[in-house]
């Protein structure tokens, strides 16, 4: 069974966006508008209005044309009629797949991979971002590489067909294999960089809160919001792709929080291994907010949460400890707050754009980390000052510092696992207490 509509593009200023046709092979029940919100929105995200689209109804995609073969001549009459200019298919393409629908199209054609690539090759800001993307798009064009080439191919080999195709094909492929090496030494260095920034927050003791979430949920947001970043916070899939992290203080404590890249369903291996950076600051945090975006519709909103989840299993991050916040909580009614309420129990509700709830998540963040502390009462003389130095070099809050004949008396929240190195210099808190008085 297909299903076919025609859409008229919707007028948008700047640059004419292109034109492009939806197709996409469904399981029986499965409802075509739900199933392609999010590739309709990743399609406008890339500049792509989506014009048409067909749905063919099946158990499982044909393996060499994708829809059936009696359907590859409705999709041209649809294609055609709709005056598209590129096709976008709502699965990953295998290479004799994305040939045959060139073919009998006679037209571009971009499966979901490939633009989500583009979209992330759009938004890479940072050096590290692009060399992610360019890293993710090559692995994806490698196996694809000898389309490129057809028309060099029958040069390849016998008698009377020698000829520079297959040789010009194998140089391609040992290029775009020697800048995989490449790109892959270059980020193995950056990883090491931020692998001795993170050595110095867990040197201090910095709890370290990573956002998690659907793409386009309000993660930059709420980033924002806790730490007076200013990250962007465009209404598009992928904005944020680089990691970012900020810290705030609560009651003497410092904290930082990590902006990471929105996952979506089905997220591309090639993003999950190109993406690494990203990806591992979600798996060094100490813990996981998993914002969700409390607006959605509900089973919107329940498959959003399976796909994050699901992601959070592939990296590795599936045993961290996950605290769900819901987002956006200023756009839902009362009775919906109960449905929310009793769906995830015991989950802040929040709003980043207005403020509420900011309060409690920052307070929940800190009961999270209160074991890691202690106060203590130090008293250090003058002539292990050096002491006193390491003291501030931790990064420990300092509540008072009271300087004594005898010393520097000091109050102060000391990570428990520093405590028995300067355990010499513990005293009493009355002490303390009697030392401020005078």
């Amino acid at each position: 069974m297909a299903v076919v509509a025609v859409h008229q593009p919707d007028p948008s200023p700047g640059s004419e966006p292109e034109r492009g046709f939806v197709v996409a092979v469904l399981a029986q029940g499965v409802d075509p508008d739900e199933e392609l919100g999010e590739l309709r929105e990743l399609a406008r995200t890339a500049g792509v209005e989506p014009v048409g689209e067909l749905v063919q109804h099946r158990g499982a995609p044909e393996p060499r044309t994708y829809v059936g073969k009696g359907k590859l001549d409705d999709l041209r009459e649809a294609y055609g009629n709709a005056g598209a200019e590129v096709l976008l298919v709502d699965d990953e393409l295998s290479p004799s797949q994305q040939k045959t629908l060139e073919n009998a199209l006679q037209a571009r054609v971009v499966d979901r991979t490939q633009l989500i690539l583009d979209i992330f090759a759009q938004h890479a800001v940072s050096a590290e971002g692009k060399l992610q993307v360019e890293l993710a798009q090559l692995e994806y064009n490698l196996p694809r590489m000898r389309g490129m080439w057809q028309h060099l191919e029958r040069l390849g080999g016998g008698v009377g067909t020698r000829g520079p195709g297959e040789s010009q094909l194998e140089t391609d492929r040992r290029i775009a294999r020697r800048r995989v090496s490449i790109l892959r030494r270059r980020l193995a260095a950056l990883s090491k960089q931020r692998d001795i920034r993170r050595k110095e927050r867990r040197r201090t003791e910095t709890p370290t809160v990573a956002l998690a979430g659907y793409t386009n949920v309000g993660k930059s947001t709420l980033l924002n919001a806790l730490t007076d970043a200013e990250v962007s916070v465009e209404n598009r899939l992928f904005e944020t792709l680089d990691p970012t992290t900020r810290g705030f203080e609560h009651e003497g404590r410092r904290y930082l929080v990590t902006d990471t890249v929105g996952f979506v369903r089905r997220l591309p291996h090639q993003l999950v291994e190109g993406f690494a950076a990203t990806l591992e600051e979600t798996l060094v945090a100490d813990l996981v907010l998993h914002v969700v975006d409390g607006s959605a519709p509900e089973d919107r909103l329940v498959e959003m949460v399976s796909a994050v989840n699901s992601v959070l299993q592939e990296i590795g991050a599936g045993e961290l400890p996950v605290e769900i916040v819901i987002n956006k909580i200023d756009a839902v009614d009362p009775l919906k707050r109960r449905r929310l309420s009793n769906r995830f129990p015991g989950a802040l509700e929040i709003s980043a754009l207005t403020g509420e709830g900011l309060d409690r998540l920052r307070a929940r963040i800190a009961e999270r980390f209160a074991d890691r502390f202690e106060r203590v009462d130090l008293l250090v003389p003058y002539e292990d000052g050096a002491k006193l130095a390491e003291l501030y070099a931790l990064g420990a809050p300092i509540e008072e510092r009271v300087d004594r004949p005898e010393g520097v008396l000091v109050r102060a929240r000391l990570p428990r696992r520093e405590l028995r190195r300067f355990a010499r210099y513990l005293v009493a808190e009355a002490e303390t207490t009697a030392s401020a008085r005078t």
